[in-house]
């Protein structure tokens, strides 16, 4: 019998692209799924890695040959954002620290109650103020009894004043002494020996600089500064508040260095020394 052989024609799949296409997007499905899985962070876990490598940093490293904990300095770190605490002065530092504050505390009330002895009469008449502040002392001397009109010569009266303030300066701690000058606001005649207030003020702070140096007040403590009408303390629309505003400022600063300065030191006694140069009253 003969044997009937069909041919079959081959037909071209022209469809052969869409396994290749899905599997591509299969591939992509997948890598967006990871991508997802990664970015979503278990917070709950975290933490507790936060916490673990907090406790391993403060408390030592376990050792894996023999499971002993090895002590370890602690270093700053960062975990989950937050730096790892550094270790802190003991109290010891503290008390030290205090006892500093209380002896420049001290050592601020005493001259300023020596300052108050001192320039006494000239406070009751109103010429002088001294006040008393956390950063230290402060006194307001009016510039009509230290200075004539115009000028930054000190005269006799002025120098008495001032070397019984630098005798108490001296020995009232290692603080700052700013000495401050000032004037009102009325320009200085055409002609004068200072073109304006500026040169006057800081010329007249210097020279009180200047005294208190010859007088034994360290010259590394001192400093001079001209405010001429910008720091007023009364309405410089009255004559009586352009005298007051006529000053100098001294200003002895209260601080507290490394190496305990601030201890409270003898003050020679100065009531009474302002009586003997001001004149007799009427």
């Amino acid at each position: 019998m003969a044997r009937r052989r069909k041919s079959s024609e081959e037909h071209e799949n022209l469809e052969r692209w869409l396994v290749s296409y899905a599997d591509f997007i299969t591939l992509l499905f997948a890598f967006f799924v990871v991508m997802y899985a990664l970015s979503s962070l278990n917070e709950g876990k975290y933490r507790v890695l936060s916490e673990s490598l907090h406790q391993a940093f403060r408390a030592g490293v376990i050792v894996p040959q023999t499971g002993e904990v090895k002590e370890q300095i602690p270093i700053p770190a960062v975990v989950s954002g937050v730096p790892l605490p550094v270790p802190q002065r003991g109290d010891q530092g503290s008390e030290r620290g205090e006892e500093r504050v209380r002896q420049a505390l001290a050592t601020t009330a005493h001259a300023a109650s020596a300052l108050r002895a001192a320039l006494q009469p000239l406070i009751e008449s109103g010429q002088v103020t001294v006040s008393e502040g956390a950063f230290g002392v402060t006194v307001e001397i009016n510039a009509g009894i230290l200075f004539p009109s115009g000028e930054a010569t000190l005269g006799p009266m002025a120098i008495a004043i001032l070397r019984q303030v630098a005798n108490v300066l001296a020995y009232a701690g290692d603080g700052p002494i700013w000495v401050e000058g000032h004037t009102d606001n009325v320009p200085l005649r055409r002609g004068a020996r200072y073109p304006s207030n500026w040169e006057l003020s800081a010329a007249r702070a210097a020279a009180v600089v200047r005294l208190f140096e010859e007088q034994g007040v360290a010259s590394s403590r001192l400093a001079a500064v001209g405010y001429a009408d910008q720091r007023p303390i009364a309405d410089n629309a009255t004559e009586e508040g352009r005298q007051k505003n006529r000053r100098v400022t001294i200003r002895l600063e209260s601080l507290i260095d490394s190496g305990g300065a601030g201890a409270t030191s003898a003050l020679p006694a100065q009531e009474g020394a302002i009586g003997s140069i001001l004149p007799p009253s009427p």
